[in-house]
């Protein structure tokens, strides 16, 4: 397959500042490398910004981001964006964050571990809490969404049951 009609661009980011005045500024603009641990035909993952705690600081220094799978700090916030190319699927996990999600281009199927699934498009919004699911490219575009992950308190269920994170491939016990 010639994936070089079917790739999204890499994205730029652009990050303002301040000097010790208080004028703002710019303090980065460059282009964001995906992280790809599943090789360059599956999804692809670009983290912008994370902080540990909510209220973020517009104080602290810019954090270093770690070349993994974007994953929200349990009290912070995490700013990314998934690549998912025509074809592809992220397998059924669960993040332990409400997870507000934009679809910027392309389409993704969004399955949940009930069997149910739900076509969102471009342009279309997604609120996740704390659902097990799965991410299928059903087409033959690549989809990108964008995403802002805010950690959450575990989900206790009536029966006291605690539904954790997931793994990307395995089924919650």
């Amino acid at each position: 397959m010639d994936t070089t009609s079917t790739q999204l661009a890499d994205p730029r980011l652009v990050v303002t500042g301040h000097t010790s005045d208080g004028t703002s500024i710019f303090t980065f603009d460059d282009i964001r490398k995906p992280f790809m641990p599943f090789g360059p035909q599956a999804s692809h993952f670009t983290s912008f910004h994370a902080s540990p705690t909510v209220p973020a600081s517009n104080t602290a220094p810019y954090p270093e981001l770690a070349a993994v799978l974007p994953r929200c700090p349990p009290e912070g916030v995490l700013f990314c964006i998934t690549d998912i190319q025509p074809g592809g699927s992220a397998p059924m996990h669960r993040t332990q964050s409400i997870d507000y999600a934009v679809v910027i281009s392309g389409e993704i199927v969004l399955a949940l571990d009930n069997g149910e699934e739900k076509t969102v498009k471009a342009g279309e919004f997604m609120v996740q809490r704390g659902a097990n699911h799965a991410w299928h490219n059903r087409t033959q575009a690549p989809c990108r969404i964008a995403v802002v992950m805010v950690g959450t308190e575990k989900i206790v269920l009536e029966n006291g049951k605690v539904l954790e994170e997931t793994v990307f491939g395995k089924k919650p016990e």
